[in-house]
């Protein structure tokens, strides 16, 4: 799978008192919910993942789910690696979707099976163009709204900008409400919602992969007060910058201590 650069892949049934709780998401990962319902945290809020709905949280976002009681929760899922094209900076935001996934188990358990034969790589490879076709089918159409595509291109080189909703409307050339619309529609959240989701991200890669004072990263994401940068990245993420900043440091240095 690693040509594919996908992490790993599954087929899960869950009940209480089952729960994933991931402060560091290093890479894109997609859950697909087959039967029952469970919760999952995405932008900070926990919401019911049922039959048929499709979950996508990028790198570096605070990442949880859990079963409920009296439901068991059926699903599958595929996580990418960090160094994948879906899970680079600004691939797409936290969204949750319908999507039919049961061409994507059957393709999981089609892999498994494969590979417990112990069959020849070629046939294997099939079944990993097939989970990868299906999650293309899912997270494609999320991106293809040229009119969402064009604001937030233009949002993200000015993430330091007092943007109001006014201001996004008038980027997309549509009426307030109409671009709530397809916020909604495409991404789950609004576009002021996704205008803080996009400046978090941002901060958080900046933290990640460079030593600019934790001030500098919240003016050039548009926060002015330190303080409430602090609190709106720490509900995104899980932690406060200064925590975030030391995790990822730590985990890179042992990365370099198990290549040596």
């Amino acid at each position: 799978m690693a040509t594919r650069q996908i992490s790993h892949v599954g087929v899960g049934d869950a009940a209480p008192p089952y729960r994933i709780v991931r402060t560091h998401l290093s890479g894109t990962y997609v859950h697909a919910t087959l039967g029952g319902e469970g919760r999952m945290l995405l932008d900070g809020r926990w919401r019911p993942h049922r039959a048929g709905m499709v979950s996508l949280a990028p790198a570096h976002v605070l990442h949880a789910f859990h079963a409920i009681p009296s439901r068991r929760w059926q699903y599958c899922w595929v996580r990418y690696m960090p160094r994948s094209p879906r899970s680079a900076i600004g691939f797409i935001a936290p969204v949750m979707a319908r999507f039919d996934a049961e061409p994507l188990r059957h393709a999981i358990l089609g892999l498994y099976r494969e590979i417990e034969a112990r069959a020849d790589s070629g046939s294997a490879m099939l079944w990993i163009d097939l989970i990868e076709h299906y999650i293309t089918r899912f997270a494609e159409p999320l991106q293809r709204e040229d009119r969402l595509r064009s604001v937030w291109e233009h949002v993200q080189q000015e993430l330091d900008r007092p943007w109001t909703a006014g201001d996004l409307a008038g980027l997309a050339n549509v009426s307030g409400e109409h671009l709530r619309r397809l916020c909604q529609a495409s991404l789950g959240r609004s576009p002021m919602q996704q205008l803080t989701y996009l400046r978090i991200q941002h901060a958080a890669h900046q933290l990640a992969t460079t030593q600019t004072t934790i001030e500098e990263i919240a003016l050039r994401v548009g926060y002015n007060n330190p303080f409430a940068f602090s609190n709106t990245f720490k509900r995104m993420t899980g932690f406060r910058p200064s925590h975030f900043r030391n995790r990822r440091q730590s985990d890179r240095e042992s990365e370099r201590e198990s290549d040596a």
